[in-house]
């Protein structure tokens, strides 16, 4: 039945038009976007992910500053550190040069004062940012120093946890700073002398060899986090960026079929014509 009134045909033309350019529009908004989810509208699950992800990706990118700054802190501990065993080895040495009753021992007494108080400059003077792990109180009164060093999210929470690492003062301050050496007078004292410094030496190993630990173990931390911030990069892009070869193939698909559609409602909305034939 032919109908003036109610034209079916136009009305399927332009239903299956208007959805041809409704997906015609959603191929545009990715190619020029680059995402398939650019919207929460577009893919609420998704994209509430997506946000949750960046929001983490973010996070490890400023821990992985943070953690490249505390490594800065810890290596410069550990170079006055070094620094501190090579003139406490000067200091044995000179010591060690005063065993022999003919030695001037009023000067090689002179020179280890003298070399003990370079190392005092060093424990006081090796600090970065405030802190000083040369020290018995790094920072303010604390014995540590601490750097975040990783968030750790319970799985479709909101929860995360943190992860610290502590790197804990070598106290040169109260151990070395505030170490006595005997005064060398003689062969006996610069014996005595040298079984102290020898001590002092150990100690100061020992505290270069504990920074030293503590700076690879953030340097490592750090290398993860960047290592898992580009992974979290990965990630994302694989759940809201567009396939853009695929997008631009369906794109000229749609645009074929919104030519052949325009055609399709422009011979429906014609068709009513045919009827006045009816009527001559």
């Amino acid at each position: 039945m032919s109908s003036i009134l109610t034209n079916n045909g136009a009305m399927v033309a332009l239903q299956t038009l208007k959805g041809i350019n409704a997906n015609l529009m959603k191929a545009q908004n990715e190619i020029s976007t680059g995402k398939k989810v650019a919207t929460a509208q577009d893919n609420a699950a998704v994209w509430a992910i997506s946000k949750v992800m960046e929001s983490d990706q973010t996070t490890f990118k400023t821990l992985q500053s943070n953690l490249n700054l505390a490594e800065a802190v810890v290596t410069t501990a550990r170079t006055g550190a070094e620094r501190i065993r090579e003139l406490l080895d000067k200091m044995r040495g000179l010591a060690a040069s005063a065993g022999s009753d003919a030695n001037d021992f009023g000067t090689v007494n002179d020179q280890v004062i003298a070399l003990k108080d370079q190392i005092v400059s060093i424990i006081d003077g090796t600090q970065m940012n405030g802190v000083n792990l040369l020290k018995t109180n790094p920072i303010g009164t604390a014995t540590s120093f601490s750097v975040l060093a990783s968030l750790d999210r319970t799985a479709g929470t909101v929860a995360t946890a943190a992860q610290t690492i502590t790197v804990n003062s070598v106290d040169f301050e109260a151990d070395i700073e505030a170490a006595t050496i005997t005064a060398i007078t003689d062969s006996t004292t610069a014996r005595t002398a040298v079984s102290e410094i020898e001590a002092l030496i150990d100690i100061a190993k020992k505290g270069a060899a504990e920074l030293g630990t503590a700076a690879k173990r953030i340097n490592d931390q750090s290398n993860f986090i960047s290592e898992l911030a580009d992974s979290l990069t990965a990630g994302i892009g694989a759940l809201v960026d567009a396939d853009m070869e695929e997008a631009s193939a369906r794109l000229q698909a749609l645009q074929t079929q919104q030519q052949l559609g325009v055609q399709a409602l422009s011979i429906a909305n014609q068709a009513p014509q045919t009827i006045l034939s009816l009527f001559r």
